[in-house]
């Protein structure tokens, strides 16, 4: 009885969006709670989220970003001066805190949803990819050429202290990012980030 009661009960979790949990902000990360219980972004992330702006954002044109989590990202998309930013974000807690951010920048367009589900978008010269829990990564390469101009940059979050996460994609190169993680329970990177650089 006992292991059908567990079995039945992961079950449950599994079936558990990262949307559904409660978060706790702190002013250097933010942690899930069940049934999660782990850390969903960290300030350690800073220079990761530099340099992935930076890339994107090259031609100074329309971006996409999927998943505001602590804005760094968001705040260094918005220092290269592009002419439009869009943030997909599914989670009230950080919808909230992003309309907060946004409601003094006239080029962030927010779309609150799941991004898997977003439809009629496109034209897009550069793209962030950075999700937590997100059991439809598989899917992003193809949403991602889907709304990709030609030409466009595209990174995204590489969960690895290799070259091996391309999510489909053939990159065009890796660059080496270093950092210095403190504790977590989402990544075992201890010192380099590769980023993964690719262009449509």
């Amino acid at each position: 009885m006992e292991l059908i009661t567990l079995v039945l009960l992961q079950r449950t979790l599994r079936k558990i969006m990262f949307k559904d949990t409660v978060l706790t902000f702190e002013d250097d990360k933010i942690m899930a709670g069940p049934p999660f219980y782990n850390e969903v972004m960290m300030s350690w992330e800073d220079p990761i989220m530099k340099r992935s702006a930076e890339f994107i954002c090259e031609s100074k044109g329309d971006i996409l970003e999927i998943g505001f989590g602590m804005g760094i990202c968001a705040d260094y998309i918005q220092a290269q001066n592009v002419k439009s930013h869009t943030i997909i974000e599914m989670h009230p807690q950080v919808i909230e805190r992003l309309k907060t951010w946004a409601s003094d920048k006239d080029n962030v367009i927010l779309i609150e949803s799941d991004w898997y589900k977003v439809k009629n978008i496109s034209g897009y010269d550069g793209i962030f990819f950075d999700t937590f829990g997100d059991k439809h990564w598989p899917e992003f390469k193809q949403f991602a050429l889907k709304v990709a101009n030609k030409g466009a940059k595209i990174t995204y979050w590489n969960n690895s202290e290799d070259e091996n996460r391309a999510y489909g994609f053939k990159p065009k190169s890796f660059e080496e990012i270093n950092i210095v993680p403190d504790s977590n329970k989402y990544t075992d990177i201890k010192s380099t980030y590769y980023m993964p650089k690719v262009i449509v």
